[in-house]
């Protein structure tokens, strides 16, 4: 076992209690990294201000750095630092606080989830996509075109994707590019997140550019991450038919803590720095393992135990600090919603098998 490996792992929360046993930041020999596995160590990284989301000397991935996915890449508020992280965010971050969950509700709702696995999969894969989209202002049939994209598109992300995988993210993320352009030059759209999103976006920039990248950024973000809390849910409930699926937002709510769909982040040391009792010098990679902090017993009283009513539940999964995820709710919501439509088809749950989809990061259950 190691942090990475973890990730997919079919049982990874008593590595990463070990590891907490052994300091809450480790440097790990193999890896060539230091591990955050601890609450206050997970907490310190990522509010410490030399702790960046990329490595100084490469801003984007090499192997995306030429085409249009690498300059989407480069100008995603979460890929960023300073203004080039705050000006689009908090541009965006507001409006998606003010989204009304009835309003999720009912474009969920709207969407036709049918039984069996490849159901399951376009639940968890396209439809939250297709929510974000029609909250922005897309048509349906817009918006399962973007969705589809998106899914080509997040392949950039990820440094397990070959060579064909890559082309087709640029592909993509030129079309994506295409129809964000259409909806923003569009005179008779009529949302409200996407107008409030532009007003605030005009009193601090005039590039349109980092504007239609961070948009598409919302598409990325909810692509993977949602769909892992909805297929980890479904999992505990697999896993404890004794659950009370009726109280759905307690559910998400613990699933999110107790086995989240994003298991750990990177952050790589820009200046000399001690953090938890540690000197760190530039260049260094600390691997924050989000996960694992969720268990620490500093942070939640029992923490290996799964609780719905669980008191003054705290987590990691969506990040902190200045890069905490400004969709946290957002994505609950979607969950939610989506679970409870899945429910209400009576799956059979005992019949579904399942794996985790190949990641250095994230826990997605693929079923089957």
């Amino acid at each position: 076992m190691d942090p990475i490996i973890a990730a997919t792992h079919a049982d990874p929360y008593p590595y990463y209690a070990q590891l907490r046993a052994e300091g809450g930041l480790v440097f790990h020999q193999g890896l060539k990294l230091w591990m955050a596995s601890s609450a206050r160590a997970v907490a310190a990284v990522l509010a410490h201000p030399d702790c960046h989301v990329r490595p100084s000397h490469e801003p984007v991935p090499k192997a995306i750095a030429q085409g249009t996915a690498g300059k989407v890449f480069g100008q995603l508020m979460r890929m960023n630092e300073g203004e080039r992280q705050r000006c689009p965010r908090a541009a965006i971050e507001p409006g998606l606080a003010l989204i009304d969950v009835n309003e999720v509700n009912a474009l969920v709702g709207a969407r036709l989830i049918t039984p069996g696995a490849d159901g399951l999969y376009a639940a968890m894969f396209r439809g939250p996509v297709c929510v974000v989209a029609a909250l922005l202002g897309f048509s349906p049939a817009q918006g399962r075109a973007i969705s589809e994209l998106t899914a080509d598109f997040v392949a950039c992300l990820s440094p397990l994707s070959d060579q064909a995988q890559l082309e087709g993210a640029h592909a993509a993320a030129e079309q994506l590019k295409g129809y964000v352009i259409e909806l923003l030059d569009d005179p008779s759209n009529r949302s409200a997140l996407l107008a409030g999103i532009r007003q605030r976006f005009a009193a601090t920039s005039t590039d349109s550019e980092i504007l239609i990248a961070n948009l598409i950024g919302l598409f990325s973000q909810t692509h993977e991450a949602t769909a892992g809390l909805i297929g980890n849910a479904l999992l505990a409930l697999i896993r404890n038919p004794q659950l009370d699926s009726t109280h759905i937002d307690d559910l998400i709510a613990e699933v999110q803590r107790f086995d989240p769909s994003v298991q750990n982040t990177r952050r790589f040391v820009a200046a000399p720095c001690e953090i938890d009792g540690v000197s760190l010098n530039p260049g260094d990679v600390i691997l924050v393992l989000l996960a694992s902090a969720n268990r620490d017993p500093q942070l939640n009283d029992d923490p290996d135990t799964f609780q719905l009513d669980r008191p003054n539940r705290r987590s990691f999964t969506f990040g902190g600090g200045r890069h905490q995820c400004p969709g946290q709710v957002l994505a609950m919501s979607i969950a939610s919603a989506t679970l409870t439509e899945i429910l209400a088809m009576k799956p059979a749950l005992d019949c579904l098998t399942w794996h985790y989809r190949p990641s250095l990061n994230g826990r997605i259950p693929l079923f089957a």
